[in-house]
């Protein structure tokens, strides 16, 4: 009995491992970026669409920061779908004089559907847009946005993603965490990919679409996660998504744990429901026509059962370094004990590098990171003489928290403060792990929530 449970879960640890390998190696390639040709002249036409639901709030920053982009101005005009607003988002809007297209409908609530019905519009207005760009109403939108839209549409690019940037990171940990997430993902994910030669992935809001390509295609993305739906659509229909890493739109991130939960939650159900519908078909497709591209738009959908997979890798590792005589296979066993914990540091520092090409964090904080991950080595080498499980717990706490005094010493009140907020972010990662699941199993729950904003933040203050 003992073989095949190592067996089973040496075939399992391993398929994990190389999913974790993958991502690392994209990680790695996000690092670098490729030299651009951008081309300024003006020659798209835009259409600045804002969803907002009830944001009386967040909106006239929006517009306001909208006002100021460095285009011309008889290229782009500003549209806010008031979608079931019970509260003064219409009036606020229209004082700025741009254009507000308000919308009631009981039955088909969500961003989705809101997008639906104002490209139907757009299609039948005389005037005509040769794309159009789709924002929350919680964002701020950088002076050049435009600018470097237009620049990357002009190398062929139907749909492109813009860098999705946080405007305040130092609100709460939750906060923080959705920022480095944001931050990494926008580069070992989206700027990886573009480097690479694959899709990026449409995020939601801060990207453009092409609006032939919308007419040819139709939206028809009305699922929880209508940015994933598409993305896919593009993909089966031979498209691929531009990265416009210099075109930075700023998200406004959850304060909370119950909110931050309630929205990933929301994400991991519509994942579930597009990998339900897409993933064989961008399988089948990438295995005919030898793409890869296709292959890892397929893996990507695929993101709440990895998540899944990894954490129930990570409960079988815990296991048999706890427990013995239960025979099941770590990989651990396939490298020297050093060489897996080099392999564990690279992973680790890989995201402060990240966020230090970025400049998100100073270089005297990354140094303190590059010590500190040295505990892999420290902690255990400290704990070799002791059996008692208390005792090495009681070594790794008093090593972690001498590094946060230390850093609060050397580097000061805000530093400390962040190191913190990083230990945290293990604790939002590993939050990952419930809510996938959760996500999974309510995958067919289609109710929207909407997320309420109480603070107004200016683009001046990020």
């Amino acid at each position: 009995m003992g073989e095949y449970i190592l067996t089973i879960t040496a075939i399992f640890q391993i398929l994990v491992f190389a999913i974790i390998c993958y991502y690392l190696f994209l990680g790695i390639a996000g690092l670098f970026r490729k030299e651009e040709k951008k081309n300024y002249t003006p020659k798209n036409k835009f259409a600045m669409l804002i969803a907002a639901h009830n944001e009386e709030v967040v909106i006239g920053s929006l517009i306001e920061s909208m006002m100021k982009l460095d285009y011309p101005k008889e290229m782009y005009d500003v549209f806010v779908i008031a979608d079931n607003c019970t509260d003064n988002t219409a009036k606020i809007a229209k004082g700025y004089g741009v254009n507000v297209c308000e919308r009631f409908s009981k039955d088909k609530r969500g961003k989705g559907y809101a997008l639906e019905w104002m490209f139907s519009k757009l299609f039948a207005m005389e005037k005509q847009y040769d794309a159009i760009a789709i924002f929350d109403a919680d964002n701020l939108v950088h002076k050049d946005f435009l600018k470097e839209m237009n620049s990357k549409m002009q190398e062929g690019y139907k749909v492109v993603q813009g860098y999705i940037d946080s405007k305040n990171p130092e609100d709460s940990w939750i906060a923080s965490s959705y920022s480095i997430g944001f931050w990494t993902q926008n580069r070992m994910n989206q700027l990886a990919k573009a480097n690479l030669g694959l899709t990026s992935q449409i995020g939601g809001t801060g990207f453009v679409l092409e609006t032939n390509t919308l007419k040819k295609l139709g939206w028809g993305a009305t699922c929880l996660t209508e940015d994933l739906e598409f993305t896919c659509k593009l993909v089966l229909n031979g498209e691929k998504v531009g990265w416009a890493h210099d075109a930075i739109i700023y998200d406004e991130k959850p304060l909370k744990l119950k909110q931050s939960w309630s929205q990933r939650k929301r994400w991991m159900q519509g994942f579930t429901d597009v990998a339900s519908r897409y993933f064989f078909k961008l399988l089948k497709k990438a295995v005919l026509e030898r793409k890869f591209y296709i292959f890892d738009c397929a893996l990507y959908v695929l993101q709440p059962f990895v998540t899944v997979l990894i954490g129930i890798s990570t409960i079988l590792t815990l296991i048999q370094s706890n427990t013995s005589g239960v025979n099941i296979f770590i990989i651990n066993y396939l490298f020297s004990d050093d060489a897996f914990k080099a392999f564990c540091v690279i992973q680790f520092l890989l995201t402060p590098l990240t966020l230090l090409i970025d400049k998100k964090i100073s270089k005297q904080f990354m140094l303190m990171e590059i010590l500190y991950s040295s505990n892999v080595f420290v902690v255990p080498y400290l704990a070799t003489n002791t059996r008692d499980w208390l005792v090495a717990l009681a070594i790794s706490i008093g090593y972690n928290l001498a590094f946060l005094v230390l850093t609060g010493i050397l580097l000061g009140k805000k530093q400390f403060v962040l190191f913190y907020r990083f230990w945290l972010y293990g604790l939002y990662t590993i939050t990952w792990f419930p809510i996938s699941i959760q996500g999974i199993l309510n995958k067919n729950n289609k109710e929207w929530s909407h997320t309420k904003h109480v603070r107004k933040i200016e683009i001046c203050d990020v």
